[in-house]
């Protein structure tokens, strides 16, 4: 089965696409990766997006235009992509996140936007969505979803290893000794990329809307105090699982954080000081659950004073791109929603308890059928294996 996997993150630069060939027998998957790539939204799109994500105030008629326009985007990228390989049998879409409530450190709802119906009528083919609420009514946060893909690449290498996604936020799975008792545990360390670029798009910094090759923050220096102010954040102190996004860490938080110092703070250290903050957050929860293999993917991981950082911090880690585990460190996501999709269509559960904190594992997504009556393929019982090409 070919399925095609859809998405814009935190960063909501773009949208994520690949299509994957899917073979299983006995609970072997393998999957080979047909296309990928990359498409930047619109730069008026991705404006009305940006300015109608917490904490700004928005209409219900935004979220609804919103909705349909970020559809059609993700229609036209699903059907080129389709185009380029013959057609695909399924498409799957996280949408792009607009909200993600966290109450009392517990998920209560979580919103994607961009209209499956759009995708459905372009390609032709059935399109799983709205991934995440299953998930959360069964206990979970909906999030990290990719610890599903995580837990399939890592499992049976000895010790603890860890799959680690820089996105706008970071999430990490652990797999093995320093998980716990589960084996299994995942969730959201906290921002990534998002302070960085939130800082470097309201000043104008750079016309990339991110810190390029850290040019920016190297010319910057750490601001001690302010990044113990960071730190201090309750957030990181929270016991697994937990989740996070930009409804907590946006521009007002930087700003309200700097200006308690009672000073100024010059713009590059800003920058600088929010990278750091990345890289001590994260290494101190890998350093705390004796990791000694982490696979890193998404944006981040084009951040050289970032990668820097971890492998000096993490002298007893080793440090690799997510590529060393089959899955492309740009595109591991799409091959999530790809293999999350193949797994709604065989009625396989494609979350882990351990992932998401979720009670039991559950089958994810509402399935918007394409054109023609929907048929569904027999069912699988159990994946127990991936492997990528």
């Amino acid at each position: 089965m070919r399925v095609l996997g859809l998405l814009s993150g935190t960063s909501h630069d773009g949208i994520d696409v690949t299509v994957v060939d899917f073979s299983e027998a006995d609970g072997a998957v393998r999957g080979t990766v047909l296309h990928e790539d990359s498409v930047p939204y619109d730069p008026a799109l991705r404006a009305r997006l940006v300015a109608a994500l917490p904490p700004a105030k928005t209409t219900l008629a935004e979220v609804c235009e919103l909705d349909t326009l970020i559809g059609q985007a993700f229609a036209d990228v699903a059907a080129d992509a389709a185009a380029s390989v013959g057609g695909v049998d399924a498409v799957c879409t996280h949408g792009q996140t607009v909200y993600h409530w966290v109450d009392d450190g517990h998920a209560r709802g979580s919103l994607q936007i961009g209209q499956p119906a759009w995708i459905a009528e372009a390609v032709g083919a059935p399109v799983v969505s709205d991934v995440r609420i299953r998930d959360i009514t069964a206990g979970g946060h909906g999030a990290p979803l990719v610890s599903f893909l995580d837990e399939l690449l890592l499992r049976g290498r000895a010790g603890t290893s860890a799959a680690l996604n820089l996105g706008g936020i970071a999430n990490i799975t652990i797999v093995g000794e320093g998980a716990g008792a589960g084996a299994v545990s995942a969730y959201d360390i906290g921002p990534a990329n998002a302070l960085v670029d939130a800082v470097i798009a309201k000043y104008g910094l750079d016309p990339l809307g991110y810190d390029e090759d850290a040019r920016i923050a190297r010319s910057g220096d750490v601001d001690d105090a302010l990044l113990a102010s960071l730190l201090a954040d309750p957030y990181y102190a929270l016991p697994a699982p937990k989740s996070t996004g930009k409804e907590h860490f946006h521009l007002d938080y930087v700003r309200g954080h700097a200006s308690s110092l009672g000073r100024d703070v010059r713009v590059t250290d800003l920058v600088r000081t929010l990278t750091e903050l990345t890289v001590q957050t994260v290494a101190n929860d890998v350093r705390a659950a004796g990791v000694g293999f982490l696979a890193v993917s998404g944006g981040g991981c084009h951040n050289p004073l970032i990668m820097e950082g971890l492998r000096a911090a993490l002298p007893d880690t080793e440090v690799v791109l997510a590529d060393e585990l089959g899955a492309s460190a740009d595109n591991k996501e799409a091959i999530l929603f790809a293999l999350i999709g193949w797994c709604t269509m065989h009625g396989v559960p494609a979350v882990i308890p351990g992932g998401t904190g979720a009670r039991e594992p559950r089958i994810l997504g509402t399935i918007t059928p394409g054109i023609g009556p929907l048929r569904m393929p027999p069912p699988v019982a159990e994946v127990h294996s991936l492997t990528l090409s």
